[in-house]
């Protein structure tokens, strides 16, 4: 079995390649999978698989989109979408010799994502607009940080807070209210904007822990952001702990930037993958 490893702002993922749909990922090879000791460790994993092979519990393919991100999260839960990934699967896509066009569609659970290339080595995702609910709380080591849901294809609490990011604990699950979140929530942390149009950002996904970066989680870490600083559209750079990323807002989208960098290619033991059920 064939795979290969990659990031995007270190946040990693397995790509499987599986353009005709045979494999079977079940929750506990997935977690064995992204496992950091007994696995090859991951934040997740990404089955590279045309869309019309995803078979009948799949979204309807769309007309003119050839591949689909099947994600899946370290602990071998189904995601809706990941912007980090996005981006890997599209220099996957190039390395492959399976890219449709410098500038395509590619499928989600959250939904079709328009995908171009920048420069040497950086991606650019269209991730769509997000959309803003209700307020609510994060609570860490029993403090009280106050955010806003937002969607991007997938449900998020971001708090902006003056708090100091980096002294947080992230290491379990913010408090959150299941009312509102019933399938669990991405909470980020982020700083308010500075004069230079930068913030700080930590993350703790849900079915993964904290990530060196997330990718949905940077866009609506910046849509709370510019709320909190009395504006609905802008560019901000994110300093995240894996690196440099940047989201722009305007009324119809949301476009994550950065870089997608493959790191390794190999063969993984058809005994030791058969052995997990």
């Amino acid at each position: 079995m064939q795979f290969s490893k990659g990031h995007g702002t270190e946040n990693d993922f397995v790509l499987l390649p599986d353009p005709d749909g045979v494999l079977d990922l079940s929750p506990a090879r997935i977690a064995a999978l992204c496992d950091r000791r007994r696995g090859l460790g991951a934040d997740g994993v990404l089955r590279v698989v045309r869309w019309e092979a995803l078979g009948p519990d799949a979204p309807a393919p769309e007309p003119g989109v050839e591949w689909f991100m099947d994600y899946r999260n370290a602990d071998g839960s189904v995601a809706e979408m990941c912007g980090n990934g996005a981006r890997v699967y599209a220099r996957y896509l190039a390395h492959a010799g399976w890219l449709p066009a410098e500038d395509f569609s590619l499928g989600t659970r959250g939904g079709v994502r328009r995908v171009r290339f920048e420069g040497a080595d950086g991606v650019a995702v269209e991730m769509g607009p997000a959309k803003v609910g209700e307020g609510s709380t994060a609570t860490v080591d029993g403090h009280a940080f106050t955010g806003v849901a937002v969607d991007v294809g997938n449900p998020h609490l971001a708090c902006v807070t003056g708090a100091a990011v980096d002294s947080l604990d992230l290491r379990r699950p913010p408090g959150h209210d299941p009312a509102l979140f019933p399938h669990g929530v991405n909470v980020e942390f982020v700083s308010p904007i500075d004069e230079a149009g930068e913030v700080l950002m930590r993350v703790h996904e849900r079915g993964v822990g904290e990530t060196r970066s997330c990718g949905t989680g940077t866009v609506a870490a910046v849509v709370a952001a510019l709320r909190h600083d009395c504006r609905e559209t802008g560019g901000v750079t994110v300093h995240t702990p894996g690196g440099l990323l940047r989201v722009t807002v305007d009324g119809a989208t949301t476009t994550l930037h950065g870089p997608a960098v493959l790191v390794a290619h190999g063969e993984l033991s058809r005994t030791w993958w058969d052995q997990l059920t």
